[in-house]
């Protein structure tokens, strides 16, 4: 896989930066939620630090270049996939929050998996560590809760807490 991210971009300040309070948490929250219901894997990879580790179940991956192919299997597998991210907990450089994103398989089985990702964060805002651990549950089609379009979550849709999640 031939991976090209646009230098000038690389980079760049990814705000809100640290030291994070409640709104920039939460800000910063939404902003990674939408990047990745936009399903672009070199879109996503620009927010993470060129070094980043992460730990997803029981795969370790390090660097943007593994983030893009990482990104790039999940969604071939991973189908109408929708996201919601719910800040937890944060500190001046770390925020932890709790998922929840249905998707379906090529046979059409639905999925809603569950998790937890622990989050820390260089300077520039961007991401240097993430440590996600995540749990699938079949569903049928009929107990989806996520049902906007494929892409960003509109604004006003329930958050995890209120669907009951």
């Amino acid at each position: 896989m031939n991976i090209k991210l646009n230098p000038l971009l690389a980079n760049q300040l990814r705000p809100p930066l640290p030291p994070f309070n409640r709104e920039a948490a939460m800000e910063k929250v939404r902003l990674a939620e939408d990047a990745w219901n936009s399903c672009d894997p070199e879109h996503i990879a620009l927010a993470y630090t060129e070094d980043s580790r992460w730990r997803n179940r029981a795969e370790f991956i390090h660097g943007r270049g593994d983030i893009i192919k990482f990104l790039t299997r999940k969604w071939v597998r991973e189908l109408e996939y929708r996201l919601i991210k719910e800040l937890w907990a944060f500190d001046t450089a770390r925020i932890a929050v709790r998922f929840a994103y249905e998707w379906h398989d090529y046979s059409g089985q639905w999925f809603r998996s569950y998790g937890n990702e622990n989050w820390e964060f260089n300077e520039r805002g961007l991401m240097q560590h993430r440590i996600a651990s995540i749990n699938d549950l079949a569903i049928s089609e009929s107990e989806r809760k996520f049902y906007w379009p494929v892409g960003k979550r509109p604004d006003g849709h329930p958050e995890l807490s209120d669907l009951g999640l």
